[in-house]
């Protein structure tokens, strides 16, 4: 893992972050048309910088960073458009975000214990696809007509499994933090340096 910053994997990452206020703008002026092109085209740069960064040997921690960053602020940006739109409840934000809540609580806690982070986990991260595969499904949803009725069935649908699957996520997460604490509070009752269970990856997915 690289400490390099100006490649091809960071700068689709950059691109992506660059996005979000665009992609919200349009997306609370009822630009739904343009607000699905970016919302696409950020899916696709998002594929691409993973596939880039592993077949070209560019994987980097601020890669690594920028990802879920990047991942985490579309989501939470259609939610609000969404929401403020009224396509969907308020309360379906507040599930979401009692998730994050209780993340950083987690990550905070192993923070002070030593731990700098938990490797991301695959549920968590079909969790977040899932969601940003929907969301253009349900922006799809707000047109007229049989393609947009389609869409917004099968968005809600993916949007559910997407929610559940994120909440298995964080308990596993959760699971997986106190095994880590359990750890480092063995190692430390037998006088050994406190070593990290595993590889710190910043917060997860």
């Amino acid at each position: 893992m690289s400490d390099r910053i100006l490649t091809v994997p960071n700068l689709l990452s950059f691109a992506r972050l660059l996005g979000v206020p665009l992609f919200l703008w349009l997306l609370l002026r009822r630009l739904d048309g343009w607000a699905l092109i970016v919302l696409v085209l950020s899916a696709i740069t998002d594929y691409l910088d993973g596939k880039i960064a592993r077949a070209f040997g560019l994987e980097s921690r601020l890669g690594q960073l920028l990802d879920p960053v990047a991942d985490r602020l579309y989501v939470a940006a259609t939610l609000v458009g969404l929401a403020v739109r009224e396509v969907i409840p308020w309360w379906f934000v507040w599930l979401l975000v009692a998730r994050e809540v209780l993340l950083a609580v987690v990550m905070l806690v192993l923070k002070r214990a030593g731990q700098t982070g938990l490797p991301v986990n695959v549920v968590g991260k079909a969790a977040t696809l899932n969601l940003l595969y929907a969301f253009p499904l349900l922006l799809l949803g707000t047109f007229d007509g049989w393609v947009g009725t389609a869409a917004s069935i099968v968005g809600w649908a993916m949007v559910w499994w997407g929610v559940y699957l994120y909440w298995v996520a964080a308990g596993l997460y959760v699971v997986q933090a106190s095994r880590v604490l359990g750890q480092l509070r063995r190692l430390r009752a037998a006088g050994l340096p406190d070593r990290p269970a595993g590889p710190g990856r910043g917060a997860p997915a």
